[in-house]
């Protein structure tokens, strides 16, 4: 990895993991972006050319990428049923999510409300038009589908802090 360092310098190394780690932010809003394992990426940069991480807080950047990213999925589908979501209130709710984050790369100023409604409004139009359930039960589905979103999202955001703090310690340790 020497010949990373002789290409871009202590840096350009520095900067592509900067540029990694705001990439790991963007992607814990964007579900279409994996940004934790972005993060982690960072980590590795630095590890492999600046600053060697103990196998103890490498392995913790791991399970933390992998653990985050499993319940990324799981979240979502956990608050829909959590809160009484049918088969359909979930496919709407994935359909919303994709919708959402779709409208929200393509779109500016109403992007951002766009991926946070996006969940809700599948899962509401799942259960109330598919699934014929009452308005009460649909809301509700709705209401869980966001809670499980927001949750996987504020979890991406915490571990990519927490991998970005790991990343700064690399830099500062190697500096």
């Amino acid at each position: 990895m020497e010949s990373v360092i002789s290409i871009l310098g202590v840096w350009g190394i520095v900067l592509v993991g900067i540029i990694l780690i705001i990439l790991a932010y963007l992607g814990s809003l964007l579900p279409a972006l994996p940004g934790v394992p972005f993060a982690c990426a960072a980590v590795f940069l630095v590890h492999f050319t600046l600053y060697h991480y103990s196998w103890y807080v490498l392995l913790v950047v791991i399970l933390l990428t992998i653990a985050i990213s499993y319940a990324d999925y799981v979240l979502p589908v956990w608050g829909t049923k959590k809160y009484g979501g049918s088969k359909a209130g979930i496919r709407g709710s994935t359909i919303g999510l994709i919708a959402g984050a779709t409208l929200s790369f393509l779109s500016g100023g109403i992007g951002t409300i766009a991926l946070f409604a996006g969940p809700f409004i599948g899962a509401y139009i799942g259960e109330r038009y598919i699934a014929k359930a009452d308005k009460n039960i649909a809301l509700r589905s709705a209401w869980g589908s966001l809670v499980g979103f927001m949750a996987g999202t504020i979890g991406k955001i915490a571990v990519v802090t927490t991998i970005g703090v790991i990343f700064v310690i690399g830099v500062i340790k190697h500096v």
